[in-house]
């Protein structure tokens, strides 16, 4: 949901929370000049979303008297304001890659693949081919409704309409290359990248050959072919 599709109270709520970093119900109910019961009902909704959290503070000097309770954004309740992921990202891949040099940043590149496949192998233990597969659909995205597998004669074609990195790929496209070594780790088979969303396809496909395993102890992390002509252009 964005902030702008927000009720107005709510999104007051919000606002003042983000400027003062974190404020009691008697404060958000005078800076709003509304009543406090009001307050609360959309206090307890905006913490029931996982948007806002309470804290009590209790006081070491009082003896007496109820302890303070204020309420703060959650990390999901920050994300409705501006961030700028994507330009720190890219940024951090241009210094290295500029700075350290091309094998720098392959060296990161061979570590996001290999915490990747980390993160997977014990999903995937014991499954066939065709429900990993299925099970990686999921890669970047839990039940993503954008990616989707079919079969084919010769294996399966893994089509991922939404890219969730495309902004800092299009940029670096050398990032697409830990999907597609990610995938051949994952799966013991050769997997090529046919259509990507940096020529213009409007998807990336994946394909995947049932037929043609590899030697997992013989990987090493390497660029497309197709990034690798680029790059030596």
């Amino acid at each position: 949901m964005k902030f702008e599709g927000l009720p107005h109270m709510r999104r007051s709520i919000l606002l003042l929370l983000k400027t003062e970093g974190s404020s009691t119900m008697t404060k958000l109910a005078s800076k709003m000049k509304i009543t406090k019961e009001a307050v609360r009902q959309q206090l307890m909704g905006l913490n029931k979303e996982g948007w806002v959290q309470k804290d009590v503070i209790r006081e070491l000097k009082a003896r007496s008297g109820r302890p303070t309770v204020r309420y703060s954004l959650t990390n999901a309740g920050d994300h409705f304001f501006p961030k700028n992921y994507d330009a720190l990202a890219i940024e951090i891949l241009e210094t290295i890659g500029l700075k350290l040099g091309p094998a720098d940043l392959r060296k990161l590149l061979s570590t996001l693949t290999e915490t990747r496949v980390k993160k997977w192998q014990a999903l995937l233990a014991g499954k066939s081919l065709s429900e990993k597969v299925k099970s990686l659909k999921d890669l970047y995205l839990a039940k993503d409704p954008f990616t989707s597998v079919s079969e084919t004669s010769d294996g399966f074609r893994l089509v991922e309409g939404n890219c969730p990195f495309l902004n800092v790929a299009s940029r670096q496209p050398a990032l697409c290359s830990v999907s597609v070594f990610a995938l051949t780790q994952l799966l013991g088979v050769k997997v090529v990248r046919e259509e990507r969303f940096q020529s213009g396809d409007g998807r990336c496909v994946f394909h995947i050959y049932k037929n043609k395993p590899v030697k997992q102890k013989a990987l090493n992390f390497q660029l497309e072919p197709e990034l690798l002509k680029v790059s030596s252009d």
